[in-house]
């Protein structure tokens, strides 16, 4: 199968090691992955402060961007969400209904990873090896908007060498929310630190999600405590094997 790659902000700016994980696996599954150029924001961040016009050019991009694409994957619940959850309504609120057509026929072939690899090539186990206690943290977008369910943690479980601990209170948000974390500081912190509370009980060396916003705001939290846990995005984990396992 030929996979379009929707790297995402976060991953483009921030942490390019979880996009080059993303076609690691996906190469090593035997599928070949391309990377579209033109591709940008997907305007969730513009939708969720209340810039819905501005995002709306973000959305257009979007559906002709990954337009003849046979399947478009993305390490990411959040934006994933927004493309199949937000982009019609977008178009629509303006009066777009072509846009929102072709919009909600491109989010139709966009998929979360861990969805991808379970419900789309039927898979379970990826030939992963890495040994270590790992905990998982299931997004709220992805938990939510994606009813990604059990996928994750499914994938981690035949990961081999790695010990799966339950995180207490999972479901639960870590307090990120985007600009949450800014306008309501005090709240997310305070959720910040029940989140990293469970992870420490955990007795896990890493926490695991497939959202790297999520991660940059635990991962934050984990090393200003000193604690020895670290977060490494669920990628990066189904990509490591013997020959060249992640640290």
């Amino acid at each position: 199968m030929r996979i379009a790659l929707f790297v995402t902000c976060l991953a483009d700016t921030l942490f390019p090691d979880v996009g080059k994980a993303t076609v690691r696996l996906l190469e090593r599954l035997g599928h070949q992955v391309t990377f579209p150029a033109a591709q940008t924001c997907c305007g969730q961040m513009h939708v969720n402060t209340g810039y819905q016009r501005e995002a709306l050019r973000l959305v257009r991009r979007y559906a002709a961007v990954f337009s003849d694409c046979e399947a478009i994957v993305a390490p990411s619940g959040s934006c994933v969400g927004s493309i199949r959850h937000q982009h019609a309504m977008v178009a629509r609120r303006f009066g777009d209904e072509d846009l929102a057509r072709r919009a909600e026929a491109v989010a139709g072939r966009t998929f979360e990873l861990s969805e991808f690899i379970t419900d789309v090539l039927g898979l379970q186990d990826v030939g992963a090896y890495y040994p270590h206690r790992v905990t998982y943290h299931p997004t709220c977008h992805s938990l939510r908007l994606l009813r990604a369910g059990d996928r994750a943690a499914s994938l981690l479980r035949q990961v081999d060498g790695l010990e799966l601990a339950d995180l207490p209170d999972a479901e639960v948000c870590c307090g990120f929310g985007g600009t949450f974390a800014l306008k309501n500081s005090d709240t997310s912190a305070a959720m910040l630190a029940d989140k990293m509370r469970h992870i420490l009980s955990t007795g896990a060396g890493v926490c695991t999600a497939g959202d790297s916003s999520c991660l940059m705001h635990i991962g934050g939290g984990l090393s200003r405590l000193g604690a020895g846990a670290r977060t490494v995005h669920l990628a990066e984990i189904l990509a490591s094997t013997r020959a060249d396992p992640a640290s």
